[in-house]
């Protein structure tokens, strides 16, 4: 692979300083247009040690307006990231839309580095690297532009370069230890590079193999490189732009369970929803697990075991009231409570689960979230405010999201909260009658309940794509508030139980 990168390509430096203006002009040109669309831009930077990965972030925070624009460079983990899982450090750093983050090495320094030094082995290393184009396509697939660059230098150049830098006292490089380990290294780097290139290397993020023994070539491949990429994305912008499109709706694919319009069977009716509990034994139950929940929720944190409690459900579901029997449980030092609403600007300028990953808790710490990242394939599904091709990618998204969350020894429990029809009106109408309840019944809510079949439809999907045996759905009878409750509260002690082993 890398033979194509050692020919030895070179510019004069005349033809540098000439052709330099005109580069810079239109870079900063198409950096312009590029703040007006809805494309983030990820440009990392990664190759071999010695070929001038940092020469080249510097030149292009000199050829771009750094308004709009970041650099990333990811060092020794925090204790912050250990307790999180891996790619939460990469998620929070991600450029928004119309911006351009230039990632030093990005998610690929640990993979490549890794299994140089034998902490890896070739399994291990392609499980990563799956990993790491499953995230790439994710984030391509939301329009963002990912411009990927390896520069290569052969294993004499690289020592060359190394000792010259070492023999000049002017040079702005120190030469360590680890460059010269990292020599001797050459082929397994080599080897582990062409494996993550060859993995990753997609129609949505390709790799540019950059020759950098010359140093003027490199900066202006890469230069002209991200001009074209950037024009390619814009002009493909405009020509869609000139074109009529037809928005597809959010009930043209047929759902996972071959549904018609007149069978609207869900797994929301095998729930049996005449189940309750009396209140005396429902004030009985309440003490025993809540009290056995704060016992856990203590030794949860001793082991530092963080915790995801979703909340999905329909309105006046019971949900708020299911939380503050769980809290009501904790010390308020252990949790936090996520209640999602729409997205705010900053939110909208990111990926969809940008806002959950930075919400992720710490080690021994629970999050409940109060609707969650359910959204895209409920209430966006239904309303059109996510394509269908949006939505439907969502599944595999979460999917993948959620298993990181799980691989990573982290708690996760979903409970969709169910009523039926007679009981949500019943609680609406109450809403309208009780002044501290008011503040809870919305015009959206009465408009949700006219697409209850709609809503239906969208929860069997979610439940037959996304209920895994990692992270499976609970389906929680609602209509007596008492066994909703308790049902809730045994099943998150029972999982923790598991957990730690008690």
């Amino acid at each position: 692979m890398f033979e194509a990168a050692e020919l030895g390509r070179a510019v004069s430096k005349e033809d540098y300083k000439t052709q330099i203006p005109d580069l810079r002009a239109e870079l900063l040109q198409m950096q312009f247009a590029l703040s007006k669309t809805k494309h983030p831009v990820i440009i990392l930077v990664s190759g071999t040690d010695g070929a001038g990965r940092g020469d080249v972030v510097n030149r292009l925070n000199e050829w771009l307006d750094p308004r709009g624009m970041m650099t990333v460079s990811f060092e020794q983990l925090s204790e912050e990231e250990r307790e999180r899982p891996k790619f939460w450090r990469y998620w929070r750093k991600l450029p928004g839309r119309g911006q351009i983050g230039i990632f030093f090495g990005g998610w690929y320094v640990d993979p490549i580095r890794d299994y140089a030094y034998g902490l890896l082995n070739k399994s291990e290393l392609d499980n990563q690297l799956s990993q790491i184009r499953r995230f790439e396509t994710m984030l391509a697939q939301d329009n963002t532009i990912i411009i990927k660059f390896w520069l290569h230098l052969s294993h004499d150049e690289q020592v060359k370069r190394l000792k010259k830098s070492e023999n000049d006292p002017n040079t702005m490089r120190s030469v360590s230890e680890r460059d010269w380990k990292h020599v001797e290294l050459h082929r397994e780097f080599e080897t582990a590079a062409e494996s993550a290139i060859r993995h990753t290397d997609t129609a949505e993020s390709p790799w540019h193999l950059v020759e950098a023994s010359d140093r003027r070539y490199r900066d202006l491949t890469v230069g002209r490189t991200v001009l074209e990429v950037l024009r390619k994305y814009l002009d493909a912008d405009a020509a869609v732009q000139s074109t009529t499109k037809i928005k597809p709706t959010a009930t043209t694919a047929l759902p996972i369970a071959e549904h018609s319009p007149a069978a609207t069977r869900t797994v929301l009716d095998q729930i049996d929803l005449t189940r309750s509990l009396d209140e005396k034994t429902y004030i009985k139950e309440l003490e025993k697990w809540q009290g056995r929940l704060h016992q856990l929720a203590w030794a949860a944190h001793e082991k530092k075991i963080s915790s995801l409690v979703v909340f999905e459900g329909v309105d006046a579901g019971g949900k708020g009231g299911t939380i503050r029997r769980m809290t009501q449980a904790m010390d308020a030092r252990l949790y936090q409570v996520i209640s999602t609403a729409a997205p705010t600007d900053e939110e909208r300028a990111h990926h969809y689960l940008w806002r959950f990953w930075r919400h992720i808790p710490r080690a021994g710490t629970f999050t409940v979230y109060d609707r969650s990242w359910y959204g895209r394939v409920l209430v966006e599904r239904v309303e059109g405010f996510a394509s269908e091709q949006e939505w439907m990618r969502a599944y595999l998204e979460i999917n993948n999201f959620e298993e990181m969350l799980v691989k990573h020894g982290s708690l996760l429990m979903k409970f969709w909260m169910h009523i039926d029809k007679d009981e949500q009106l019943a609680r609406f109408k109450d809403r309208e009658k009780v002044p501290y309840k008011k503040h809870k019944i919305t015009d959206e809510d009465w408009r949700n309940r006219e697409k209850w079949d709609q809503y239906g439809i969208a929860v069997n999907d979610m439940v037959a794509r996304t209920s895994t045996s990692y992270a499976p759905w609970t389906l929680v009878a609602g209509n007596d508030k008492n066994f909703a409750r308790i049902q809730v509260l045994k099943a998150v002690c029972k999982k923790l139980e598991s957990m730690l082993g008690v």
